[in-house]
């Protein structure tokens, strides 16, 4: 059993104020406890942004050029791909996530952080704009800062990926970052904290800390914090929002999904299950934009329902580790009952139970398992179809033209993702245009890490990866000169 009793507070090692909040992770397969992690209380937190404003207003890496801080970047993912596997199987452990999806996604960590460094390269840190009017007798240097110290959120289900999406535009921008994590990735978040400091990051520019809800909102609240970056709940962005706009703090907020894919009538069925069964249910659900309403055309809505039966029905569900699990366990128990307790709603409200239930696999009791289950017969308005559920349960609804299936898809709170399935690029891309929803794949291409990524609507504010994710953690300054 891993025992980590310290916190990362501003590059070193410390004590935690409140030592009795030791908490035990336990393993969502079999309920064995894993490690015992300190987590922060909020005097951890002042310790932590106090040292974040002492480095941002008197340190050198604000100060530091911006390929210094690039190479310092590039240092810890040389370092984080070393651990790859370590990092994965920790990951898999913790969360419960299958060892496939841990696995494929290290090589992902690289390409989101490359993605980043090619924008910071090009980026336009200093600028010099020639006047629109070329009778003026000045010209405008036109400079992009850092913004101060950022308070970074992450959730539980991609800590690695969540934590990149964050950490490194803020850190190439010259910010300085208290990085609030899950206490389920105590674990796997410590060995993040190892890697950033073996990189070599100046003191005080970065800590990592496990907590609560209630420690974190004390961080997002903290007078010191300049900016807020959140990946969670749209009920828990709600929220930061509202403190964002009190304080008047930057803020930027990727929350929850309902996405939808899109099958046409000239899809092939039997590409469009391939790709679904990582675009609908990677990560055992639970994954803010995977496509779990499923829109199939009424012309061949049962060959639908029963490819996507046959889909689920292939993949085996069971302990992380084993090779030849592509599902498995829920993170945590009140996880797995929010999801069997939709699964119930589904059952009560009319829809039709195609595969799977309430009922939890055989074998499986221990952990925190959860059968995948579909449903058809379907209306939008189903409570199955409108909420998050986070978990494998997939609903199959049936549309009557193309426009039928963009007015369904756009019936949402969210606009998070979406996908489409056609043989015609062309028309699925006309389709495509349509869709209220800030990244849509076709015929299951994968989200790049070059353009921007957020959701419209309740799905959040603001987007991140590549040059536009880097501009969200910057301030503009325009200074005016004569020529």
């Amino acid at each position: 059993m891993t025992v980590r009793d310290k916190l990362y507070i501003g590059g070193s090692w410390v004590t935690p104020s409140a030592p009795e909040l030791m908490l035990d992770i336990l393993s969502p397969h079999d309920q064995s406890v894993l490690g015992r992690v300190a987590q922060a209380a909020p005097a951890d937190i002042d310790k932590a942004v106090a040292a974040a404003r002492e480095a941002f207003d008197h340190g050198p890496w604000p100060r530091t050029s911006p390929k210094e801080r690039q190479d310092v970047v590039r240092r810890y993912d040389a370092l984080r791909t070393a651990r790859a596997d370590e990092i994965a199987a920790a990951i898999s452990t913790e969360n419960g996530s299958a060892g496939w999806f841990t696995k494929i996604g290290q090589p992902f960590l690289t390409r989101q952080t490359n993605a980043y460094l090619q924008a910071a390269e090009e980026f336009g840190w200093e600028e010099i704009v020639a006047p629109s009017d070329p009778s003026v007798a000045f010209d405008t240097i036109v400079r992009r800062e850092a913004i101060g110290v950022v308070a970074a959120v992450i959730p539980w289900n991609s800590p690695f990926s969540a934590a990149t999406a964050k950490l490194i535009p803020a850190l190439l921008a010259g910010n300085t970052v208290v990085l609030k994590v899950s206490p389920e990735n105590s674990l796997s978040m410590m060995l993040l904290a190892d890697l950033w400091h073996e990189a070599g990051l100046p003191e005080g520019v970065l800590s990592v800390l496990p907590a609560d809800r209630e420690t974190s909102e004390h961080l997002v609240s903290h007078a010191d914090v300049d900016k807020i970056s959140f990946t969670g709940s749209t009920r828990a962005g709600r929220r930061i929002a509202a403190i964002a706009g009190q304080q008047l703090k930057r803020v930027g907020l990727e929350l929850g999904g309902k996405s939808a894919a899109l099958i046409l009538d000239d899809a092939d069925l039997a590409a469009a299950m391939q790709g679904l069964r990582f675009g609908s249910l990677g990560n055992n659900g639970e994954a803010c934009i995977l496509q779990t309403r499923i829109l199939a055309p009424r012309s061949r809505y049962e060959e639908v329902v029963t490819a996507v039966k046959d889909m689920v029905e292939s993949l085996k569900v069971g302990d992380p580790a084993a090779s030849d699990t592509f599902i498995g366990p829920m993170i945590r128990r009140d996880q797995q009952q929010r999801v069997i307790d939709y699964i119930t709603i589904g059952i009560e409200d009319g829809a039709r139970l195609v595969t799977g239930g309430p009922q939890i696999p055989a074998g499986l009791e221990k952990g925190n398992y959860v059968t995948p289950t579909v449903f058809a017969d379907v209306d939008n308005g189903m409570r199955i179809a409108q909420e998050e559920i986070f978990g494998p349960v997939l609903v199959v609804i049936a549309y009557d033209d193309d426009d039928d299936a963009v007015r369904i898809a756009n019936d949402s709170e969210y606009g998070l993702s979406g996908g489409i399935w056609s043989a015609d690029v062309a028309r699925a891309l006309a389709v495509a245009r349509r869709l209220r929803t800030g990244t849509v794949t076709l015929n299951g291409s994968p989200i790049s890490f070059d353009g921007p990524f957020g959701g419209y609507k309740a799905s959040g504010l603001g987007r991140e990866y590549g040059k536009v994710g880097l501009t969200g953690y910057v301030e503009h300054k325009s200074i005016t000169r004569t020529r």
